[in-house]
């Protein structure tokens, strides 16, 4: 496994648009998001699709992935976060310079549409990325950056706590939707009712996933990770109960529940059940049917805020009956 080094102040951020150009969609956001590293004592360098837009993508799919690969072919560049996340990152797979990356690491950030990217580079290189911010939803928000946010990024991506160490649960949590464009307030913030243990039990192995809607967009091609043993994590945003019996389903007939040793699940944004007769967590057993791992559900990580930055591809203890997951190795060096 390889690891990048740990982010500095003073270390150049190269920013990238995979997929949405939200940077023109969203442009009084995106300079607040760039703003808010500035202050934090980054330098940025902006890709070369960030302020374009071609519909409903930044630019054609080379350039897209000549983006990325620019910005992993410059040597001062410490760190590559993502603007947003969008439908079609999985698109650059087949383009980008894994054999350059696997000598020159750097972090590489983001979530949503942004998982294709990430276990990607994970699956080609053996390279630690990281499931964390982005710039426009997370590093902008209005006012400030979540405070416990800004907290989970310090703790993993500039090393501010050493492993090993176990998560906390935030006491507040929110997934409310606001016209990013006409914002004048901070979300709304609820009270977190803690994890949920849907199944108990505990076991260790690598942590691997991200966004499920994504995954099935390259699940079982070459650019997904091996998940033998894996402590799979997933989670979605502004899907229903029918789409998640699907997306569920996915995992069960390709066999991924059969390899796991454990299961993360996110607190999912916006859900609509579909007025079913029956939870998410009830569907998501009645999928799963005997396979006995443990599974946490509810756990802040994905769309909504705070969300904890997993490093993907790092050894992790998981205790579901406990509500615990302890990181073991840092995601950086």
């Amino acid at each position: 496994m390889i690891k990048p080094t740990k982010l500095q102040k003073g270390d150049k951020i190269g920013i990238i648009t995979p997929s949405t150009p939200a940077p023109v969609l969203y442009h009084e956001r995106y300079q607040r998001g760039l703003k808010y590293l500035k202050e934090l004592g980054y330098e940025i360098v902006e890709g070369s699709c960030t302020n374009q837009r071609q519909a409903y993508r930044s630019g054609s799919i080379k350039a897209r992935a000549k983006e990325i690969n620019d910005l992993i072919y410059n040597s001062e560049i410490k760190a590559i976060i993502s603007t947003i996340g969008g439908t079609n990152s999985n698109s650059l797979l087949p383009y980008l310079d894994y054999e350059y990356l696997k000598s020159n690491p750097k972090i590489i950030m983001g979530y949503s549409d942004v998982t294709a990217l990430l276990l990607g580079i994970y699956a080609k290189t053996d390279l630690v990325t990281f499931y964390g911010p982005a710039i426009v939803p997370s590093f902008g928000e209005y006012p400030d950056m979540n405070s416990k946010g800004l907290e989970y990024f310090r703790d993993v991506v500039t090393k501010e706590k050493n492993a090993p160490f176990t998560l906390d649960i935030p006491d507040e949590w929110t997934d409310e939707m606001v016209d990013w464009n006409s914002q004048t307030r901070a979300k709304k913030m609820y009270k977190n009712e803690g994890w949920t243990c849907l199944r108990e039990g505990s076991s260790s192995g690598r942590l691997i996933g991200g966004n499920l809607n994504t995954m099935s967009g390259f699940l079982n091609s070459e650019y997904f990770p091996d998940l033998t043993d894996a402590i799979l994590f997933i989670e979605d945003s502004n899907k229903d109960m029918a789409i998640q019996e699907r997306l569920f389903s996915m995992l069960k007939v390709s066999g991924v529940f059969d390899k796991i040793n454990g299961l993360i699940v996110g607190k999912h944004e916006q859900f609509d059940d579909l007025d079913a007769p029956f939870t998410l967590d009830e569907l998501l057993l009645e999928v799963i049917g005997d396979r006995n791992i443990p599974i946490l559900t509810n756990v802040d990580v994905g769309h909504t805020f705070p969300s904890h930055v997993f490093p993907i591809g790092i050894l992790v203890d998981f205790n579901a009956t406990e509500s615990k997951i302890t990181f073991l190795e840092d995601g950086v060096c």
